[in-house]
């Protein structure tokens, strides 16, 4: 008689102590009563190629990627997909049973799910976008919001040179201004985003003039450390829309999670409890 092996699947970074992946895949895999496991791995540089290419061979059927490997597992990989090679990293891997390493990127996949759920009246072809840094969430979000069609993207970004780089790659739509303008990029803008570290829990508050915010803007901060950030709330207070950054998370697991254990999960209150008990 033969037993089939037991699906695993995970997040490799360093560090990953702080990750609320296991959380939510756990959940799923509980949920919906599958045979799997999702664990979180601590990977030295030194060793990442290694444990790419051992990992299969103990049932592991694809991970996650998170800080600092996004970019360094694209070296290694053996298929990329279009979008990945656009934004620059990959965030999940599959691995295939023909013994190759498949990469993609569903970030900008999940930052436009959480605003199309949490926002369901937002019209990205209306208005501009106002995208705070220039990084590889960045990257992600500019991506995904040229491809549904936001006609200008107003980019600003504390080093003035990462935001240039971004233009050159993402094109005219993408206008680039200083910092020190951000306060005035808010006048008929339809979407802000933040993509920065600003206001997380231990992190510089975002010092941004934000009197501009107001009633027809939705406001979305990738933050979800608190989840009420000082961003969301003056934007609240002010009569504008606004949507927290844990949906982001939750949203870009799902393409992973159904193409490793088969079932397509759904984002609902409990799974939200779920990652942030």
């Amino acid at each position: 008689m033969t037993q089939t092996r037991i699906p695993l699947a995970g997040v490799i970074g360093s560090p990953i102590a702080h990750s609320r992946s296991p959380r939510l895949h756990g959940h799923w895999l509980r949920k919906y009563g599958i045979p799997g496991h999702y664990i979180p791995m601590d990977v030295p540089s030194a060793k990442l190629d290694d444990a790419l290419r051992l990992l299969p061979d103990l049932g592991f059927v694809g991970l996650n990627v998170t800080i600092p490997y996004k970019e360094a597992v694209m070296e290694i990989a053996d298929l990329i997909t279009d979008r990945a090679t656009l934004i620059g990293a990959a965030n999940t891997l599959i691995f295939r049973r023909d013994g190759r390493i498949h990469a993609d990127n569903t970030d900008g996949y999940g930052f436009i799910e959480n605003l199309r759920q949490n926002s369901p009246g937002w019209e990205p072809r209306g208005k501009p976008a106002v995208v705070f840094g220039a990084g590889g969430a960045a990257r992600a979000v500019i991506a995904s919001l040229l491809d549904v069609g936001v006609p200008e993207i107003r980019l600003t970004n504390r080093t003035r040179m990462r935001a240039e780089k971004l233009r050159s790659d993402f094109g005219n739509r993408v206008q680039v201004f200083d910092w020190v303008q951000a306060g005035n990029l808010f006048e008929d803008s339809g979407l802000v985003v933040n993509t920065t570290s600003l206001g997380m829990t231990g992190k510089p508050e975002m010092r941004v003039p934000l009197d501009g915010l107001g009633p027809g803007m939705l406001v979305n901060d990738l933050v979800y450390t608190p989840l009420q950030t000082r961003l969301l709330r003056v934007a609240e207070a002010q009569g504008a829309d606004t949507v927290d950054g844990l949906g982001m998370l939750l949203h870009q697991a799902v393409p992973g999670f159904e193409r490793w254990f088969g079932h397509r999960p759904e984002i609902e209150d409990s799974t939200r409890a779920a990652v942030l008990r």
